[in-house]
């Protein structure tokens, strides 16, 4: 008995009797229009005058709603009073307007269901309650028999007398069955009906997929930058520290260098998360009164910089630059930038400081490519570090993206990177 009472009228079946009488609400300009077409063949002046006027006014109301059911922004307001009120898992629901011609169809069939199901539950809500109350309290006031002459004779019997509460209880119980079955008919069809169609769950792809492309660029802006400057300054703090006595003027120069590497970082930082800001503001960066976000680096204007402070931090890199950076496309001049900086990077940590570098940077004799080789003595032991090795995945990563191809490993006692950029390929 209790979870039959449960299922009549527990907490999701009055939310969903709620979601059927707003059907019905939604309803009743449909059926006003219906009476309007019905009206001049019934020669009824009256809607509600008849059961059976009411109920073809309401037939000829809902082939009006399903066109209503066409429009776009149907569906959204469907999907958003479904979640809140008919207990349906939101992942099972689609998002956004409907589209297709599908996606439509879908919706209109909905939406008439809503308002058929809708409209006869909160007819029998109305006028169900006030029957079934008469019906209960009927033999408490029998002067109320005696004072109604129009009342059946059956009502004179004792034994209908006796079981009118119970007839009265039982039809609202047949009241609450109907709305609990046409609820749960509502909510079994609607992941059907309002759920995602395979264009939408197309678009939910690209979206997520276009979401994760932001997500690991930034990921990679974030180790590139922020990583190698890391890496450079703990080196050549690690160095200062050990000369702190004996080479004083060392020491300043290592300093010198941790503050100008920290002070570039805070800017290239600044721009990476700009990648997370709608826009910036007219008067500067966000948080920075005054101020503007520092650009992007490329090879074109930071080459020299970065082998300066690299070079700074104890590692020998002999560089050979044959490619006229300034000519370079700005996505190639970007991009060659952070590989170069990552395997430098990578040699400083993995090689050590007084490492030699040999980098080099040319465009390909047809003019079509960039190329970029960097070798070093390869380690002869590789610590690995936990969650490390994204570095040149990362280098992978943006060779892949602007079609290009990204090698790496030791060779004859060597470890080597080669990379080859399109200069004229996908952005």
């Amino acid at each position: 008995m209790i979870a039959l009472a449960r299922i009549l009228f527990g907490r999701r079946t009055r939310r969903r009797w709620i979601h059927l009488i707003l059907g019905g609400a939604l309803a009743m300009p449909y059926v006003f229009v219906g009476e309007l077409i019905v009206g001049p063949f019934t020669n009824s002046q009256n809607l509600f005058s008849s059961l059976p006027h009411q109920l073809l006014a309401f037939g000829a109301g809902l082939p009006l709603a399903a066109i209503t059911g066409l429009f776009p922004l149907t569906r959204p307001m469907s999907v958003a009073v479904v979640r809140a009120l008919c207990g349906v898992d939101g992942d099972r629901l689609a998002d956004g307007p409907a589209r297709t011609r599908q996606a439509k169809g879908r919706t209109a069939v909905w939406f008439t269901l809503h308002l058929g199901f809708g409209g006869v539950i909160a007819g029998m809500s109305l006028a169900t309650p006030p029957f079934a109350v008469v019906l209960i309290v009927l033999p408490l006031y029998v002067g109320l028999r005696d004072s109604r002459p129009d009342l059946p004779e059956l009502l004179d019997h004792t034994w209908v007398l006796a079981l009118s509460p119970v007839a009265g209880a039982a039809t609202l119980a047949a009241l609450a069955g109907c709305a609990a079955g046409a609820g749960a008919l509502l909510a079994r069809w609607a992941p059907e009906l309002l759920g995602p169609t395979p264009e939408d769950r197309l678009a939910a792809a690209e979206a997520h997929a276009a979401d994760l492309a932001v997500r690991n660029r930034l990921a990679r802006e974030l180790h590139d930058s922020v990583g190698h400057a890391l890496s450079a300054v703990t080196l050549q703090a690690s160095a200062a520290r050990r000369v702190l006595d004996s080479d004083p003027e060392f020491v300043r120069e290592a300093l010198a260098v941790i503050e100008d590497t920290t002070r570039r970082t805070v800017g290239e930082l600044d721009a990476v998360l700009g990648v997370l800001r709608d826009a910036d503001s007219p008067g500067g960066a966000p948080g920075f009164p005054g101020t503007t976000p520092a650009p992007s680096p490329t090879l074109a204007a930071d080459l020299d910089g970065l082998l300066r402070r690299t070079r700074a931090g104890g590692l020998r890199v002999a560089a050979a630059v044959e490619a006229g950076p300034e000519a370079l496309p700005p996505l190639v001049s970007r991009e060659a930038y952070r590989i170069v900086q990552e395997a430098l990077s990578n040699a400083l940590k993995h090689a050590g400081p007084g490492t030699s570098v040999t980098l080099r940077i040319r465009v390909v004799p047809d003019g079509r490519e960039l190329a970029i080789t960097a070798e070093n003595p390869a380690p002869t032991a590789v610590v690995p570090r936990p969650g490390g090795g994204h570095g040149l995945r990362g280098i992978a990563d943006r060779a892949r993206l602007l079609g290009g191809t990204a090698e790496c490993g030791p060779v004859d006692g060597v470890w080597r990177l080669h990379v080859r950029l399109p200069l004229e390929g996908p952005v």
